[in-house]
């Protein structure tokens, strides 16, 4: 009874197997060593901390192969100091992949923040939505200003990316990175999911020196466009 039950669930996935069976055979047909020279070394350049959403596969969005960005997922593309996944995930990419730059990236019509937004509990993931909820609050002001329902989420999910960047720029890793002297970028990125198209939010930081003055100058710019 054992073994049917487990044949069926088996066989419940045999369709992606295929899938990635015919994956496979077009990679080797594009490049015949391709899987033997991964297999020995990844030297990407990029770390994507993204949301964990399906519709966001971040090698999909900006066209990479395996090998060429390193990737974290969590639900709402946060970064929190106590985090120590993440937090880890960030150090060997930094420190043993050195990578180059960190892009954190959210999304349009993230169900996460609308949850936050609209007060909605969701079970065990409120507790790690909080941390949304504190930007929420952080931004009340601006955010009650705003009439129409849609554009308050746009901008929360804006501002949700606005503040990982924040937040990864003051941990210890890029701190630390930066102490030295390595060249570490970290970016905020959004993807709108209706038309496949990321868009960088301005926030490029190569350096602390210069997080208050772009994050302010971006403030002032969402503000005066509503």
């Amino acid at each position: 009874m054992l073994q049917n039950i487990h044949s069926g669930n088996t066989a419940a996935l045999d369709h992606l197997l295929e899938k990635n069976r015919t994956w496979s055979e077009h990679m080797r047909d594009v490049d015949a060593q391709y899987f033997e020279s991964l297999a020995y070394q990844q030297t990407p350049e990029y770390m994507w901390i993204g949301c964990a959403d399906s519709r966001v596969p971040a090698n999909e969005l900006i066209g990479l192969r395996p090998g060429e960005v390193f990737v974290h997922r969590n639900v709402a593309n946060l970064i929190v100091h106590s985090d120590l996944n993440c937090l880890s995930a960030m150090q060997f990419a930094v420190d043993v992949l050195k990578v180059k730059h960190l892009i954190i990236c959210g999304h349009y019509g993230c169900g996460g923040v609308k949850s936050v937004l609209e007060n909605q509990r969701v079970g065990l993931a409120d507790n790690w939505l909080r941390h949304i909820h504190d930007t929420k609050i952080k931004y009340a002001q601006y955010l009650n200003n705003l009439d129409d329902g849609a554009l308050k989420h746009d901008r929360l999910c804006e501002l949700n990316v606005m503040e990982q960047v924040l937040n990864a720029s003051h941990s210890t890793v890029v701190q630390d990175a930066w102490e030295r002297g390595q060249s570490v970028t970290v970016h905020s990125w959004i993807y709108n999911l209706h038309d496949g198209l990321l868009r960088n939010l301005g926030l490029e930081v190569t350096g602390v020196d210069q997080l208050v003055a772009q994050y302010e100058a971006i403030l002032a710019r969402m503000s005066a466009e509503g």
